[in-house]
């Protein structure tokens, strides 16, 4: 409200020293009339400009140096005004009160358009929800809502808290926080994200967090953050206005004695003393940087993409190698079944086998439960589970003791070779880069099948998109087995030479090490199992960030979704950034040298100084505003996700 306030109040002072402007020249140089009362209108509108252009700006500049014991900007332009109107170039002064004015005013809602640009999901919120209740439903207040209450969500509601399904199945539009245009299916079991629109189907959504810990909620704090923090060019331009701001001031009242020394007019030799102050002082320098830095934080979160603060922008910028985790990465992280290899029927193989890993919770017994259920098979009843660690599952079934696991549980039970059909083909699937399961009855082995994790859809695209970038070394980190990881990388474009496998996570940190060492490097990772090796890299970045609360906080850049094609375009933004900030760094340094070089040994007007100078300031706020149009916010490519698209932990450890 406060800011609403200000924001208005500037709007309307800035409209006032227009009119007053605009009033003092129509008098200057409009119809000839009655000389006295033209005089005398024309000081008055000069006097309103004063007022309502100069006093703010001597107030706000004030308050900086008794508070904060620094010279600002405001300052400068305040005393050449005054020095102006010192030697009878009052209206030049008033000129340069209202461009100083006009131009703040557009650099603030310029500056505000770039840190309101997240704040608009908080729009999106909806302001009530229907809860479900003993005796049907009940309308409430989103604030009312509380972690285990349940939720309705009707086609085109907007989800309003962070939960999960338990009832229903739809799509959901997640665009809004993941940055995914095409509708992601929910079923039960799978996570929902504030903000996000219910498009058909009627959900039943558990809530998981209150409101004020909900991902929008998170997004938005962090991007504040982010803002409020400072760059290491933003901090060094700050510095350097500090200092330089003094160093204008002071040169500025040597300029003055030594016109006055080499026998200049008092009066000539103020003015020229005033036009230097303006055009030596460093506002378009100061704001060359934040400009840019805030637009494109604010882009890449409307794009799916949250950065830190503006140092891990700046640092990927000039990243050259990127290292990447595989599982949960570049791969999906989900094992699915690949191959079957049997005697006899596979329905009947599989039934028997899902039977028996219905009692396991591991990742592999997972994807086994799912094929037969994506089949419509039913499991075969199994009694007397148990699980043998390292090893597998043994348990009892309609024909006596069955068994499944890997191949030292299979040495254990005696079983040698493979199906009486298919011994071949158990050898070569041993052999091969993919976990192998084997099912036996005592020393007889049924058969076999193999699952994998498979990389994702975006995986290779993203890489692409970074060596087009300029990117030297794109390497892969893992803990599985080298033959895994080779067939991984070899589908994503990946040499050999760039997989490191069978890696502790201690290696994976030296690795990291040995990389940073070598030059700027960035490691991509799930935030979790990896935060040593994020925390090592120059940039951290943890991939698919929208729900875990551990990636948000353990990263320097969190992707929301699980898309890498979204890292390409990071990075390009990062570049892109960079590149802006040097623009306006030069054009803002140049026209300064322009402008006292013309102050200094030739008649350089006072008004045109303040138009050099304001006009410039305004241009490389506007050059930096261009971010906010970045193709980063372009949404990419979508997911489906249902119970068995649920992230989960592998065999395939990474």
């Amino acid at each position: 409200m406060v800011t609403m306030i200000e924001e208005r109040t500037r709007l309307v002072l800035t409209g006032l020293t227009l009119a007053g402007m605009l009033v003092a020249v129509g008098l200057r140089w409009g119809p000839a009339g009655s000389s006295e009362i033209r005089d005398i209108a024309e000081a008055a509108a000069i006097l309103v400009v004063f007022l309502a252009g100069g006093v703010p700006a001597a107030i706000r500049a004030l308050t900086t140096l008794w508070q904060e014991r620094e010279l600002d900007i405001d300052l400068l332009m305040v005393i050449a005004a005054l020095a102006a109107a010192a030697v009878g170039a009052a209206l030049e002064g008033a000129v340069l009160l209202t461009l100083f004015s006009l131009s703040t005013t557009l650099e603030h809602r310029a500056m505000g358009r770039a840190r309101r640009a997240i704040e608009a999901l908080m729009e999106l919120r909806p302001d009530r929800a229907l809860r479900r209740t003993a005796s049907g439903t009940e309308e409430v207040p989103v604030e009312d809502l509380r972690p285990g209450d349940v939720v309705v969500l009707r086609p085109g509601a907007r989800v309003p808290v962070d939960g999960v399904v338990v009832e229903g199945e739809g799509s959901i539009d997640e665009s809004t926080i993941t940055g995914e245009s095409v509708p992601v299916l929910k079923t039960r079991g799978v996570q929902v994200f504030e903000a996000t629109v219910n498009l058909h189907g009627v959900l039943e959504v558990e809530v998981r967090r209150p409101l004020g810990e909900s991902t929008v909620a998170r997004m938005i704090q962090l991007v504040t953050e982010a803002q409020a923090a400072r760059a290491p060019s933003e901090r060094f331009s700050e510095w350097f206005g500090q200092r330089y701001t003094v160093a204008v001031l002071a040169g500025s009242i040597a300029a003055l004695l030594a016109f006055l020394w080499v026998g200049r007019p008092w009066d000539d030799a103020l003015y020229r003393a005033a036009t230097l102050l303006v055009a030596a002082s460093p506002c378009a320098i100061v704001i060359s940087v934040p400009a840019a830095i805030l637009s494109a934080l604010s882009v890449a979160a409307r794009g799916g993409v949250l950065f830190k603060g503006g140092a891990a922008l700046e640092t990927l910028a000039k990243v050259r190698t990127f290292a990447f985790d595989k599982t949960g990465t570049l791969t999906t992280g989900r094992q699915e079944v690949v191959e079957i290899v049997c005697d006899g029927d596979r329905d009947d193989f599989l039934s028997r086998l899902a039977g028996l890993e219905a009692h396991s919770e591991h990742p592999i017994a997972d994807a086994i439960r799912h094929e037969a259920e994506a089949r419509g098979l039913t499991p075969f009843p199994v009694r007397e589970a148990r699980a043998v660690p390292g090893e597998g599952m043994v348990g009892v079934d309609d024909q006596g003791m069955i068994w499944a696991g890997n191949a030292r549980l299979a040495a254990r039970m005696g079983a040698r070779g493979g199906p009486v059909d298919h011994p071949e083909a158990i050898s070569a699937l041993h052999q091969g880069a993919r976990t192998m399961v084997l099912l036996g009855r005592g020393a007889r082995l049924i058969g076999a099948l193999t699952v994998a994790d498979r990389p994702r859809d975006s995986s290779r695209p993203g890489i692409e998109a970074l060596r087009a970038a300029g990117i030297g070394r794109v390497e892969m980190l893992t803990g599985d087995r080298r033959a895994v990881a080779e067939r991984i990388g070899a589908s994503l474009g990946i040499a050999r030479d760039e997989i490191h496998a069978e890696l502790l996570p201690e290696d994976k940190v030296r690795i990291v090490a040995e990389l940073a060492a070598q030059g700027r490097m960035a490691f991509v990772g799930d935030g979790v199992n990896d935060a040593a090796a994020l925390a090592r890299a120059d940039v951290g970045i943890a991939m698919g960030a929208a729900g875990s609360e551990v990636a948000l906080q353990a990263a320097d850049v969190a992707l929301l979704s699980e898309d890498i094609t979204r890292l390409a375009a990071a990075h390009r933004l990062a570049r892109r950034t960079a590149l802006i900030i040097r623009q306006n760094l030069v054009f803002a340094m140049g026209a300064m040298v322009t402008l006292v070089v013309g102050g200094l040994f030739f008649d350089l007007p006072l008004p045109l100084a303040v138009i050099g100078h304001e006009g410039g300031t305004v241009l490389v706020v506007l050059n930096g505003l261009r971010l906010l149009a970045d193709p980063i916010r372009n949404r990419g490519v979508a997911r489906s996700e249902s119970p068995a698209a649920a992230p989960t932990a592998t065999a395939e450890a990474a």
